[in-house]
């Protein structure tokens, strides 16, 4: 089957660079909202029989455009929430930014059982988006779209696909898109990656910190996180 992996639509806290991960989250702002829109002639003529979201308002405000387009009611999966930020929540500061990103980084090049600083593990992460996804690809369904998360489906993606077409580190901007081929029983191939917004570059927004959408440097270092567990 096709799995496309969209990134969510602008939102407040993208513009603030705020660690924005737990429930409800901030809503689109006017340009995620524009992003939205436009992924519906983006994807026009794309086959798709599912649409699922997460519990997080951003990406239900997102599929609503296409969902209304196809006469599809989205599905939401809390699984495919964005990782947790735990002590960094809500936080915009070089500190608190560079751990969160750093300690992804660290997971994406194999260090699993790390946990963010009051938050998951890879493992833990893994578990919980596998089952999702899963329960996305139910029998009959040939394609679905399947809103999420920058930091989520990066990391997903990194460790559950494989293909010439991998950047690992790479961004993904608001309403950038990643194309899966496959199956949760037989593995995934990465078919594309757009890392711009698929509605067109001209909807980005260069200006705002997103440190959730941004490049993952495999340099980075993780501070000292002895007192957590």
């Amino acid at each position: 089957m096709r799995l496309l992996l969209l990134r969510h639509g602008q939102t407040h806290s993208n513009v603030s660079g705020a660690l924005d991960t737990a429930f409800p989250g901030a809503a689109l702002t006017d340009l995620g909202r524009r992003q939205a829109d436009a992924v519906v002639q983006a994807l026009d003529g794309t086959s798709i029989d599912t649409i699922a979201v997460s519990n997080l308002l951003r990406t239900a405000e997102t599929a609503h455009p296409i969902a209304t387009a196809l006469a599809l009611t989205p599905a939401e999966h809390d699984g495919l929430r964005e990782i947790t930020a735990g002590d960094f929540e809500m936080r915009a500061d070089e500190e608190a930014v560079f751990g969160f990103l750093g300690t992804i980084a660290d997971w994406l090049d194999g260090d699993l059982d790390l946990r963010m600083p009051g938050g998951e593990t890879c493992t833990e992460f893994l578990a919980r988006y596998d089952d999702a996804i899963a329960r996305v690809c139910t029998d009959g369904v040939a394609a679905a779209l399947v809103v999420s998360h920058g930091a989520a489906i990066r990391t997903w993606v990194t460790h559950r696909a494989s293909g010439e077409h991998a950047p690992i580190h790479e961004g993904l901007h608001n309403t950038g898109c990643i194309v899966l081929d496959g199956s949760p029983e037989e593995g995934w191939a990465i078919v594309a990656w757009d890392r711009e917004p698929i509605g067109g570059d001209w909807l980005d927004d260069e200006q705002a910190p997103d440190p959730t959408g941004g490049d993952l440097d495999p340099d980075d270092e993780v501070p000292d996180q002895s007192s957590g567990s």
